[in-house]
């Protein structure tokens, strides 16, 4: 079996226990501390002043949690039999862990009062100083210095741990931020793309001849071009540092974006209004608003004339996208309802709100407002 050693401080209470034990017994530690005249008359049983020892050095093994029973030990076999070893030690421990200031210095006057009337009796003034000083005002201070030291150390342990659990909080957030962020930029690369795709495929189903064979060009451009923008992405999220990274779509790409709707059969007029410079984070989400908007047009009513509008407001950026009633698309099977979601964060990082209603004769409209120099965290 492996030896059980004591803890450090165990065996610290158990080197301070031996005098205390020894004081009962030894009349060496209960005499005079100078010329070794009695400082009290020792009167008291050698068996008496034994167990008070005794019990003064088991005191000594809980003063942490209870100093003053040690303190009382201390002055009894102080007052029945001279012995001063256990003294300091007790004064320490009134220093080190009584928590009220004022019961530790009632104590420590108690004390100080207790061990110098009997010397100032024996020995006089000129010796009562520095005895008195020596057991039992150093100890006090002592003590006093290791228990701030203690509360010092323990706050900046709390301080740390409270650091940690803040780093950890602020860890986690930029972690959802981030899987929001790479949410609304797959989505934003794929929902748009794949929806093409997918009128393209619906129309390929009765077009013949010719007309087919262009439509199937056109899936095939689209398919790769979702997949060249998804490589980019997940080649920017293993090591962004490596991918050459090309400028974010912005409001020059609207028109781009408009003309591949109008290829699909979607009416859609395209306004931009003396646009005033903005940053690319705005312009990139100008762009997503009109993307998204399109998108659901050409979900859920692909034969409906829209309008995309884009002004200044004031100080601000004003987008428009409007659309009127007509028959959903044939593939229509109802989105996930984030698309809105997504561009709406967007939107908000930015500084902007975002609008939606129906339109009370039919259709649908999408209003965002941004400010000119948004330029929130991304």
């Amino acid at each position: 079996m492996r030896a059980s050693w004591p803890r450090p401080g165990r065996l610290v209470d158990a080197v301070l226990a031996v005098p205390c034990v020894l004081a009962g017994v030894v009349p060496d530690l209960q005499s005079g501390l100078f010329d070794g005249s009695p400082i009290v008359d020792r009167r008291a049983p050698i068996v008496l002043t034994a167990l008070l020892g005794t019990a003064t050095a088991a005191a000594v093994f809980v003063r942490r949690t209870r100093p003053l029973l040690l303190f009382a030990g201390a002055v009894l076999g102080w007052l029945v039999a001279g012995a001063w070893p256990a003294i300091p030690v007790a004064q320490y421990a009134v220093g080190a862990y009584v928590g009220s200031a004022r019961l530790r210095a009632a104590l420590a006057v108690a004390m100080v009062a207790a061990v110098s009337t009997p010397m100032w009796l024996a020995y006089g003034a000129d010796a009562t100083l520095p005895i008195g000083l020596a057991i039992c005002v150093l100890p006090v201070l002592a003590g006093l210095y290791l228990a701030s030291r203690r509360e010092v150390v323990a706050g900046l342990q709390e301080r740390a741990r409270r650091n940690l659990r803040e780093e950890r909080l602020r860890i986690d957030q930029a972690r959802a931020e981030e899987r929001a962020q790479i949410a609304r930029d797959m989505h934003d690369v794929v929902t748009h793309r794949v929806s093409l795709m997918v009128l393209h495929a619906t129309a390929l189903e009765a077009a013949e001849g010719r007309d087919a064979a262009q439509i199937g060009g056109q899936i095939q451009t689209i398919g790769r071009t979702a997949l060249a923008e998804l490589r980019t992405l997940v080649a920017v999220l293993r090591d962004g540092g490596a991918v050459p990274l090309r400028p974010q779509p912005g409001i020059a790409d609207l028109t781009e974006l408009v003309e591949d709707s109008r290829a699909l059969g979607l009416t859609v007029e395209l306004s931009i209004v003396d646009c005033v410079p903005v940053s690319s984070l705005v312009e990139h989400a100008v762009y997503r608003v009109v993307q998204e908007a399109l998108t659901n047009v050409h979900r859920h009513a692909p034969t409906a004339r829209t309008t995309v509008l884009v002004a200044p407001d004031g100080p601000a950026l004003e987008v428009v996208i409007r659309n009127g009633s007509g028959a959903p698309a044939a593939d229509s099977a109802g989105g996930g309802g984030h698309g809105l979601l997504g561009i709406g964060e967007r939107v908000r990082l930015v500084g902007g709100t975002l609008r939606t209603r129906h339109l009370p004769g039919g259709g649908f409209e999408v209003v965002a407002r941004i400010p000119a120099g948004g330029g929130g965290r991304r």
